[in-house]
C-alpha cells in the first residue's frame, strides 16, 4: 500500500475539509453556522454539502423552527471514519523520512 492511498480525493476541497473539520468536533452544525464558520457563499457551501451528502459522509436533517426552515447537518460513521483515515494518512505523509 503506498503512503497516499489512503488520501481522500472528496476532502482535496478546502471547504469539504473545512465541513468535515467542524462536523468532526460538533455533534451538528446549521447552514448557516457553517457559512459563517467557512465565509463562504450559500451556493458554494450548498455544493460541497451535496458532495459529502452523496457519499454519505454527512446526514441531513431539515425542520422547521416556528415558521423558519432550518437544515442541520452531522458527520456519519462512515463519514467520520473516512475522515479519519484521510487525517491520519496526511500526518503518515508528513512525517515520512525521505
Amino acid at each position: 500500500m503506498g503512503i497516499i492511498d489512503n488520501i481522500n480525493k472528496l476532502f482535496d476541497h478546502r471547504i469539504r475539509l473545512g465541513i468535515m473539520s467542524i462536523l468532526m468536533v460538533n455533534d451538528d452544525a446549521d447552514f448557516n453556522r457553517l457559512k459563517e464558520l467557512l465565509d463562504v457563499t450559500d451556493g458554494n457551501l450548498a455544493s460541497h454539502i451535496k458532495a459529502l451528502e452523496k457519499a454519505e459522509y454527512i446526514l441531513v436533517e431539515k425542520q422547521f423552527i416556528g415558521r423558519k426552515p432550518n437544515t442541520k447537518y452531522s458527520a456519519t460513521k462512515l463519514g467520520k471514519a473516512e475522515f479519519k483515515k484521510h487525517i491520519n494518512a496526511l500526518e503518515s505523509l508528513i512525517k515520512k523520512k525521505p
